[in-house]
């Protein structure tokens, strides 16, 4: 029998996959009573991941589809290449890093090849491959099961590896930004692994596109006061501008186009 964090995960992929779900249809699926299904449903609407509805819910236009790395190659890709050099002017030489799994992140990576000394620990394979054409730089795996759909590794083995490293910096890509519930992901084993992530290191350094500013995925990382560094697109609104500058988070914004 699922867990009920399982279940409402289930319950949120199965509304966006259907557009709309009803009360009885949730409670036949998941043989449970209609009352346990209404709670289901009223914390995930105010978590903003579904929107009620009279019997049921739809889809919340505000939770982010999920991509698979070779469909998010294809999103935003000029910009990302230039995130990606603007987040290698803030890595050092000597530095000791933890770098995320995703493709804007592995524009990071890209541009980290000139750097010297680096030591990289990540639990993404497509950002491992890149690294590894470095001669210069110190790489390491986290370790763990394999996710194929985001090319990157996760799992308990993974988060324990953690608390034994110390790292200058970490840096993180999202699919998510939302003033209230901070920067979010799809996958929950990888929201542990991100949250242990920024546990080891002395700076957490989020990088994204504008266009996930206010979305939510359904699992939280950590909240937007707990951001050191913000590295983004032109393009973010002013409301998240104005809210990050309140908490004091170092903001990097490239122009576009």
């Amino acid at each position: 029998m699922l867990s009920t964090i399982e279940r409402r995960h289930e319950i949120v992929l199965l509304t966006e996959k259907q557009g709309n779900v009803s009360v009885k249809q949730l409670a036949d699926t998941f043989n449970i009573s209609t009352v346990s299904i209404r709670n289901d449903l009223n914390e995930l609407n105010k978590l903003g991941l579904i929107v009620r509805s009279r019997g049921g819910a739809v889809t919340s236009n505000r939770l982010t589809k999920e991509l698979s790395i070779k469909e998010k190659h294809k999103t935003n890709h000029k910009i990302k290449k230039k995130l990606g050099q603007v987040v290698a002017q803030l890595i050092n030489d000597g530095d000791a890093i933890i770098l995320d799994s995703g493709t804007t992140t592995e524009e990071v990576a890209i541009n980290l090849l000139a750097k010297k000394e680096l030591t990289v620990m990540t639990n993404g394979l497509n950002i491992a491959n890149e690294l590894s054409r470095s001669d210069s730089c110190d790489v390491f795996i986290t370790g763990g099961r394999l996710r194929r759909k985001s090319m990157s590794f996760y799992g308990a083995q993974a988060d324990e590896k953690l608390k034994y490293y110390n790292f200058s910096k970490v840096i993180l890509g999202v699919d998510g930004i939302d003033i209230d519930r901070g920067i979010s992901t799809h996958y929950e084993p990888e929201a542990t692994f991100n949250r242990a992530m920024c546990e080891s290191a002395q700076t957490i350094i989020v990088v994204t596109d504008s266009t996930k500013f206010g979305k939510r995925s359904l699992h939280s990382i950590v909240k937007l006061e707990s951001i050191d560094i913000l590295v983004t697109d032109s393009n973010i609104p002013k409301i998240f501008v104005d809210e990050l500058e309140r908490l004091n988070v170092e903001l990097h914004i490239v122009e576009v186009e």
